[in-house]
């Protein structure tokens, strides 16, 4: 058993090397905008909608509402990226059951590009909120000294996101690899059920901290608006 999907060679055609992490992506990406597409294409407005619009609708409620709480903004202006984030992993990590299947999650090189997809949204949206003059500030405070401190820390939030999902994952795989060989059938399937719960622990709490820190990058604007209002 493959503990990374990194080692798992699909296809190789001359110096190109097409391995599992890439094309379980692959499928992964494909079952997304497939699904979405075929949900999307024919939406109701009207009481009696179909089951797959119903959960759609649900999920995007229950992002929507996760959102709102933790930045105190309107929504939508997140929903699309951390929306992504959470449908991505998720369905990587819940598709862990299928024979021959490895999630991507569990190759260091896509955490660590989800990792880095936040690193650069986070002051995107902070930017586009605060402006950049204003967004800048934040690295220098309480005093310009403070400015390397805050840019490691900025970079170590990043690593420390991808190291803590691909962990995750890749240990709940090595889990269930040294279980199958020393353990009975029953045993293994429960740690895969305990897996796939974990899996989508992880994907809640890493677009939870996507959107913190967000929230976190977008909040002196907030605050500024907040006190407009009340003035």
């Amino acid at each position: 058993m493959n503990i990374s999907p990194d080692s798992i060679v699909i296809l190789t055609i001359g110096p190109f090397t097409l391995n599992g992490t890439i094309f379980f992506t692959w499928i992964v990406m494909a079952l997304i905008t497939g699904v979405s597409w075929m949900i999307t294409r024919k939406l109701s407005v009207e009481p009696d909608i179909s089951r797959w619009q119903n959960l759609l609708e649900s999920i995007v409620s229950i992002l929507r509402n996760q959102i709102r709480d933790i930045t105190r903004q309107d929504p939508d202006h997140y929903l699309e990226f951390v929306g992504t984030l959470f449908l991505f992993i998720s369905i990587s990590n819940l598709m862990a059951f299928i024979p021959g299947y490895q999630p991507p999650t569990g190759s260091i090189y896509t955490t660590a590009g989800l990792a880095l997809s936040v690193f650069f949204a986070v002051p995107y949206f902070g930017i586009r909120k605060r402006g950049l003059t204003d967004y800048l500030k934040h690295y220098i405070k309480p005093v310009i000294f403070m400015l390397p401190f805050n840019i490691i820390g900025e970079l170590s939030r990043t690593l420390a996101m991808a190291v803590r999902l691909f962990g995750n994952i890749m240990s709940g795989t090595m889990i269930v690899a040294i279980l199958l060989s020393i353990a009975p059938l029953f045993v293994p399937i429960v740690m895969e059920l305990l897996g796939l719960l974990i899996g989508q622990i992880q994907a809640y709490i890493f677009a939870v901290l996507a959107t913190v820190y967000i929230a976190s990058a977008t909040r002196a604007y907030q605050s500024k608006e907040n006190n407009v209002e009340e003035e």
